[in-house]
């Protein structure tokens, strides 16, 4: 019999570890098969509220961030060895800005309720980090809809609005009063946290402990 379980995962479009973490729970769960069913939903979290439309250059926004004797080159090998071991593609010499990302975030609200809002986050994430195109341009945005089979016309309506900004930013307020100050992070059930970019096995351990079920002999 299947567990099923409700995962948030709380995260943000303009995070590389995000995106290591989004592909190895994705691995997790693919790997227990029929023994846990996810109910899983992407939460906003924005990791640079205040960044101004332009943008800014990513090596100065990390050396503004966590000094300069920070080692971006390592941190960058790092990421591109655990996306290639899930199967994922990090491309640095296109990613060269962060943007902001409430646009995305609103997008992704919307996507929900069409039932395509895993499919948008994958897609988000491939077109920042693995194409290195703008995630707060709305014909960047409107594009990455269509590709996943969101109505583009509904999406660029969306993005010429306000509409579910209220919502996103409530629940930007809701997980920061859960003390959430770091992402990803997962939250199983509204009470089992997993926090970073963790390997497919921390995932698939804590999800099976969850459900009960025994780790398998290898």
């Amino acid at each position: 019999m299947s567990s099923r379980m409700k995962i948030d995962f709380v995260s943000d479009v303009s995070c590389p570890w995000c995106a290591v973490g989004l592909k190895a729970l994705e691995t997790a769960l693919a790997r227990l098969g029929s023994a846990v069913t996810a109910d899983l939903h992407f939460q906003p979290f924005e990791l640079n509220p205040q960044m101004g439309p332009e943008g800014q250059d990513i090596v100065e926004h990390i050396a503004q961030k966590y000094g300069p004797s920070a080692d971006i080159g390592r941190s960058q090998e790092a990421l591109q060895a655990r996306g290639a071991a899930l199967g994922f593609q990090f491309d640095f010499q296109r990613r060269s800005r962060i943007y902001n990302t409430f646009a995305a975030h609103r997008l992704l609200h919307w996507a929900a309720s069409q039932g395509k809002q895993q499919a948008l986050k994958n897609a988000l994430f491939a077109a920042y980090f693995t194409a290195g195109r703008d995630p707060s341009n709305h014909d960047v945005l409107v594009s990455v809809a269509g590709s996943v089979g969101l109505d583009e016309q509904r999406a660029r309506e969306i993005l010429a609005s306000d509409e579910f900004a209220r919502e996103v930013r409530e629940r930007e307020q809701y997980y920061s009063g859960l003390g959430i100050q770091a992402v990803p992070s997962v939250i199983i059930n509204d009470r089992h946290l997993i926090q970073g970019g963790q390997p497919p096995e921390v995932f698939e351990q804590a999800l099976r402990q969850l459900a009960g079920r025994p780790a398998e002999a290898t």
